[in-house]
């Protein structure tokens, strides 16, 4: 498999001195292939968001690099972080923070479409089209980020995310605030994109049983490293690793 990401030796140390630092993240390496998606579970304070956040460029690594396609993106700047930004997208837990309350949802997928310079009239048709791609009415693109509900939200992200027809997808415990229900229908409504888009999604969760349900690898962090990685059904029948049965124990 080809791979679009390559995380080597990621580090994150907070705090100026040495007595109030905080070791994030330590030495994480792994690899994100073409169409694949990659769970990345553990506790809160596992390391799994700073993780994200430092793939995305939306925070520095202390040490290590990042690669999109063989390009090493964590010293970029001003253009080419712009780039990267189109080229890696995010989803969060909470749709509608994530959306700006004085602007309707159609503004919010739409404003990425006009940094690229798409006149008005075709960012509302392509507006529709990316809602009617996630499951929502074309009159929601009208609406307020309040006025809907937490998974209609959640899919006018994803609209919004794909918006920019990125290559990687970072799902940040984005099903981890809505009801069993709803989770099956956007982790459905993910398997459809990736399948369309050719999306390669890394997915990151604290319910094992969920990464279980939908993805093809997983990695296991605890106190800010991987100790555990392999396909899901290996790893949760057989954990090789006492923190990893600790998780497993807890959906059993």
């Amino acid at each position: 498999m080809q791979p679009v990401l390559e995380v080597k030796h990621l580090s994150k140390v907070f705090g100026g001195r040495r007595r109030t630092k905080t070791t994030a993240v330590e030495d994480v390496s792994f690899v994100l292939g073409a169409g694949e998606c990659l769970g990345i579970v553990g506790e809160s304070g596992s390391g799994k968001t700073t993780v994200a956040d430092m793939i995305a460029c939306l925070t520095a690594p202390t040490e290590g690099s990042v690669l999109l396609d063989g390009r090493e993106i964590t010293q970029r700047k001003g253009k080419e972080l712009r780039q990267i930004y189109k080229e890696i997208q995010m989803v969060f837990q909470t749709p509608v923070e994530s959306f700006d309350p004085r602007q309707k949802l159609g503004d919010g997928i739409g404003e990425g479409l006009k940094n690229q310079g798409m006149s008005g009239a075709a960012v509302r048709k392509e507006v529709e089209r990316l809602l009617s791609l996630c499951g929502l009415p074309a009159s929601y693109a009208d609406r307020f980020p309040h006025q809907v509900s937490g998974g209609e939200c959640q899919r006018a992200a994803i609209a919004r995310a794909i918006a920019v027809r990125p290559r990687v997808l970072i799902c940040d415990e984005a099903t981890s605030a809505l009801d069993a229900v709803i989770q099956r229908e956007i982790l459905l409504l993910l398997s459809d994109l990736k399948e369309r888009l050719r999306l390669s999604i890394l997915f990151i969760c604290h319910d094992i049983a969920l990464v279980q349900t939908f993805c093809d690898r997983m990695l296991v962090m605890h106190r800010g490293r991987i100790v555990e990685e392999g396909i899901p059904e290996e790893i949760i029948h057989r954990p090789k690793q006492a923190y990893t049965k600790k998780l497993v124990d807890s959906i059993l």
